[in-house]
């Protein structure tokens, strides 16, 4: 807790020590996070008797986090252990967190990857393109509900019909321990429908970044940010305390452990 004081370079100087140790925390859990998926990655691969292939959603790796990210963390312990991995990023429409931010991650890392489009997660799962699906979270509930970019939801329809394990790597604390059902208690943010009709990219000729329209001026759009993806579908929940499944019963022993 800071204490009161009208020292305005005194209370920026506190306001920053706070957000330095608040960052090193962060990294330390992403880093934990990294270290106990690492053993399921490695697993996986054993198994599989060559690359894994992880297909991943929107953006959970350092530039949403700190140094490592959640859900890209055990994905870069298992590349730097010497494992051979390739990841499928989703583009992540309609801010395309995946091919602006994910694949940009990746390819600094050295990372095999393939940006695809947002659809195209099924069709590859179908076809035994993709051995394990990795996503983060922006809150989950006590029995195991994820809330999560727009999307993930029918990405872990897909891994279920296709018997793929679908994980979801988060620190304690993006665990809402009051909540018991996602789909009722997170309330879902709506967006402008802006993001729906415009896209943003790089002129490659003129070096400058432009907006387009790409749908027709009186069609009316709706861009709902996040969705619910049921415990059901959830295979486990990768923390900095280590993998549990997504139920109340395994969830609530985390609860002592939250920040």
């Amino acid at each position: 807790v800071l204490q009161k004081t009208n020292d305005r370079g005194q209370l920026a100087l506190r306001h920053l020590a706070k957000a330095r140790e608040f960052a090193a925390t962060s990294k330390e859990q992403c880093r934990l996070i990294g270290q106990h998926g690492l053993p399921l990655l490695q697993a996986l691969s054993e198994k599989k008797g060559g690359r894994l292939n992880i297909l991943t959603h929107c953006n959970a790796g350092w530039l949403a986090c700190v140094d490592y990210g959640t859900a890209l963390a055990p994905i870069y312990a298992a590349f730097d252990s010497g494992l051979d991995v390739h990841v499928y990023v989703d583009e992540t429409r309609p801010r395309n967190q995946g091919a602006r931010l994910t694949a940009f991650e990746l390819a600094e890392h050295g990372i095999p990857h393939t940006l695809i489009a947002d659809n195209t997660g099924g069709h590859l799962m179908q076809h035994g393109m993709v051995d394990l699906v990795l996503v983060g979270s922006d809150r989950t509930t006590r029995t195991g509900d994820v809330g999560n970019k727009i999307g993930t939801y029918l990405k872990a329809l897909a891994a279920r019909d296709n018997g793929i394990p679908f994980y979801v790597a988060l620190p304690t604390s993006s665990i809402d321990f009051k909540l018991t059902d996602g789909l009722s208690q997170i309330p879902i943010e709506k967006r402008g429908e802006e993001e729906i009709h415009y896209l943003y990219g790089l002129n490659e000729k003129s070096g400058q970044v432009e907006r387009i329209r790409i749908s027709p001026a009186n069609s009316p759009a709706a861009n709902y940010a996040f969705d619910i993806t049921p415990a059901r579908l959830v295979t486990g929940l990768i923390t900095e305390h280590g993998i549990c499944k997504a139920t109340e019963e395994e969830i609530s022993k985390l609860e002592n452990h939250r920040p």
